[in-house]
């Protein structure tokens, strides 16, 4: 699957605040470290903050850092939230998938696929990204294994 700049800058932010975790830090400091547009940040900024993964604090020892602690924060709730596209529900699971069409039944299939995708990344959270977990290291191991 491919995620928008939008989820990827939002992964970045919270990585970024989730390795500085001791003091609040700014959206001037994330975009210099990842030579993003500064513009960009505050529009991802804004949208961790209204879905209160990121608590903001504005004038002179101001900036940002985590609301919640990582092992709180799962990475499916993070792309379920920046990728718009994954919420729209179509109605399609209350349908005899015999009297469907090969298109509708392909995009049946493709959305299970999505959900099966959100699921998996359900299992894993900010912690594990920053220092990866028992699970996530066994994942990892899986993985290498299977190449």
């Amino acid at each position: 699957m491919r995620l928008t700049r939008f989820t990827d800058y939002s992964l970045r932010v919270l990585i970024y605040l989730g390795q500085n975790d001791q003091s609040r830090v700014t959206i001037s400091e994330i975009s210099e470290a990842y030579d993003i547009s500064k513009n960009h940040l505050m529009k991802v900024v804004s949208n961790l903050t209204r879905l209160q993964f990121v608590s903001a604090q504005r004038g002179p020892g101001g900036g940002i850092q985590l609301n919640r602690i990582p092992e709180d924060i799962k990475l499916s709730d993070i792309i379920r939230n920046t990728e718009k596209h994954l919420n729209k529900a179509d109605g399609l699971n209350n349908v005899d998938h015999q009297e469907m069409n090969a298109d509708s039944r392909l995009k049946s299939y493709l959305q299970n696929a999505m959900q099966a995708y959100l699921v998996a990344l359900g299992r894993f959270t900010l912690a594990d990204v920053l220092e990866p977990q028992a699970e996530a290291v066994e994942f990892l191991d899986l993985r290498e294994k299977a190449a």
